[in-house]
């Protein structure tokens, strides 16, 4: 099935401009079309109509094998929440397994806490933490207050209920933070 743009939508034409002193030109690129109402209006649309990644972002996870997701989440996860590691805050996680997940499924990942390290695991959790891309980012990102996406349904807790909501809390008290562009 094709998507077609509708006709009555113009085709943007980005203008000519000098960056300011000190901003580079990506950076005001970025920022002349983040206020161009006819950009932002096209781009809700598409985001509206267009399919969900969650598809294509399954069959990608399927293909990438266990080592290079180790390889790429491990580390930086371990130093985002390094400070609570050395404080013991993840103690209480030690040998357990958790599960996020994407609403169908697929994409997902399994860690665990083990001799003082987060690590990517295979295979089922203790618990599932399942919900939308948008309601993962929002919570990676801290945009909301974490309880309101789980009452709201955003997020759901599956299984271990209280190993799930312990994470949840900790991460809650924790002073970090991620941004996810795009």
């Amino acid at each position: 099935m094709a998507l077609h743009m509708p006709t009555f939508l113009p085709r943007p034409t980005l203008p000519a401009f000098r960056s300011l002193p000190g901003v580079s030109r990506a950076q005001a690129l970025s920022q002349k079309l983040a206020t161009n109402p006819l950009l932002t209006d096209s781009l809700a649309l598409l985001n509206e109509y267009l399919p969900a990644p969650s598809p294509l972002l399954a069959a990608i996870d399927q293909r990438i094998p266990l080592a290079l997701k180790q390889l790429v989440v491990e580390a930086p996860l371990n130093r985002l929440f390094a400070e609570a590691i050395a404080d013991g805050e993840f103690d209480d996680f030690e040998g357990r397994r958790i599960r996020l997940e994407l609403n169908g499924g697929q994409p997902s990942v399994t860690f665990g806490f083990w001799t003082g390290r987060l690590r990517i695991v295979d295979g089922p959790g203790e618990t599932t933490i399942r919900g939308s891309l948008s309601a993962f980012k929002t919570l990676a990102e801290r945009n909301h207050d974490p309880d309101q996406l789980f009452f709201q349904r955003r997020l759901v807790i599956e299984g271990d209920t209280e190993l799930g909501l312990a994470l949840k809390n900790l991460l809650d008290s924790l002073e970090w933070h991620i941004r996810i562009s795009g």
